[in-house]
């Protein structure tokens, strides 16, 4: 293991600490949460002060004010540099961040090396406020390590510091100087000791969504070379997805503080309700667009899926609500019409509430207002067949993979409507993975096949 290595720093941080117990998605949405509460309850209130930043395998920090005042750096996959401006700073969070660059702000891009992994990882050096995140573990024994000791965090930039002096001993100067520069560090016990309760109640407000997936991986041989394509394209669509979702899921959390406040005008309530809805229906789409994504590039995770029994007719009735919301946004209604004791399906329930939504997003998305889709489950010998289709209104509104342009491996886009979403290939091997088996054809119907428990 080479001198620095990423991944013995995140070990490093773990130590003492008791194994997870998380799978990937539940900690990945700890991580996010752990993000905003890091910048909007601790380091925002301390005020304007100097600091430093280090982050991997993407800019974590995306707060304008905080990424103009802190100095960074950020490993970054290669395959990142290939696809950006080589003498741009990678992917700032907005105009205000790029301004920021200009002004001694923003951070410095630097090579990630096999050996360091893919798991997130940040540490913040500032005056009065010092804290180190990773996420550690492996599959199904996963955690959030969050530590605020002043042990562990001088081993973890004494480590960051081997890895600077062996690859970049400019930047290991720079590091140093700018350390100096802060005085003497003192931590805010009691300000630290507010992450955990915060944490906690940010987690509780989440709105339930898939959350980023690891997606850059690395090989050696001709065998990378092969991939060198795909996984560029990859990588940049997670880059490219953290700049999406990170505003979209600040701007849901400061709607849902307003929506605490009593004293709203009922419009203005309405108004706001509505952009939650639609930050949450993008959030999901993204994070829907990127388990297809991991399918395409590791077609064996469909296979080691682990299914459950579910209660189908249940989940689609908890789900109306929600749908139906959606759908008014757009000017559509829906009728969900379901058999009478059905029995319980084999699936993945924690994932399939948020396919079904993209489904019904899919084939909604084309319809002209006015237009009804017609939700149905009904028995099907072994199986269960859910059903969606749309009235005559509807007739013509479902968008053929004809009419559609591919973008890539799992995307296509209507030039006519505008409209990008997975396409069918995707979509089909998404319900695969969850035990399904769609059906689709041209116009307005679309079938889903579930085997029934135990049959």
């Amino acid at each position: 293991m080479a001198a620095g290595c990423l991944a013995e720093l995140r070990q490093q941080l773990a130590q003492g600490c008791d194994p997870g117990r998380c799978d990937d998605d539940s900690v990945r949405r700890q991580w996010w949460a752990a993000l905003a509460v890091l910048q909007d309850h601790l380091l925002m209130p301390l005020g304007p002060q100097r600091g430093v930043w280090l982050a991997a395998p993407l800019p974590a920090l995306y707060e304008p004010a905080l990424l103009q005042q802190l100095q960074g750096w950020v490993w970054a996959p290669a395959e990142l540099g290939d696809l950006l401006q080589g003498s741009a700073p990678l992917l700032p969070a907005t105009a205000v961040a790029a301004t920021a660059v200009e002004a001694g702000g923003g951070f410095q891009r630097l090579p990630l090396e096999e050996s360091d992994g893919t798991d997130p990882l940040l540490l913040v050096i500032t005056p009065r406020l010092q804290v180190a995140m990773a996420l550690v573990g492996d599959p199904q024994s996963r955690q959030l390590v969050v530590r605020f000791d002043p042990a562990t965090l001088s081993a973890a930039l004494t480590l960051l510091d081997q890895r600077l002096q062996r690859t970049d001993p400019a930047q290991a100067q720079q590091l140093r100087q700018a350390i100096q520069t802060l005085g003497p560090l003192q931590c805010d016990e009691q300000r630290a000791q507010l992450f955990w309760p915060r944490l906690a109640e940010r987690l509780a407000t989440m709105a339930p969504s898939l959350t980023l997936q690891p997606l850059v991986h690395r090989s050696g041989g001709a065998e990378a070379r092969a991939a060198a394509a795909p996984s560029s394209e990859l990588a940049l669509l997670e880059a490219l997805t953290h700049e999406v979702r990170t505003p979209l899921a600040t701007i849901r959390t400061l709607i849902r503080s307003l929506l605490r406040r009593t004293d709203l005008p009922s419009l203005v309530r309405q108004r706001l309700q509505q952009i939650d809805g639609e930050c949450s229906e993008q959030i999901d789409r993204f994070g829907l667009i990127f388990l297809a994504a991991e399918l395409q590039r590791q077609p064996q995770a469909a296979a080691e899926q682990s299914l459950a029994r579910t209660d189908l007719a249940q989940l689609l009735r908890q789900l109306e609500p929600l749908w139906q919301q959606q759908l008014h946004r757009r000017s559509l209604g829906l009728e969900l019409e379901i058999a009478a004791d059905l029995p319980p399906v084999l699936s993945d329930p924690a994932r399939l509430e948020t396919v079904l939504g993209g489904l019904v997003d899919r084939f909604s998305r084309g319809l002209p207002a006015g237009a009804v889709v017609a939700l149905s489950l009904q028995p099907a010998g072994a199986r269960l067949k859910l059903r969606l289709s749309a009235g005559a209104a509807g007739l013509g509104g479902m968008e053929s993979e004809g009419g559609s342009e591919r973008v890539g491996p799992v995307l296509s886009w209507n030039p006519g409507t505008g409209s990008l979403q997975l396409s069918r290939q995707a979509t089909q091997r998404l319900f695969h993975s969850l035990g399904g088996r769609l059906a689709e054809r041209a116009g307005n119907d679309l079938t889903v096949f579930f085997p029934v428990a135990g049959a």
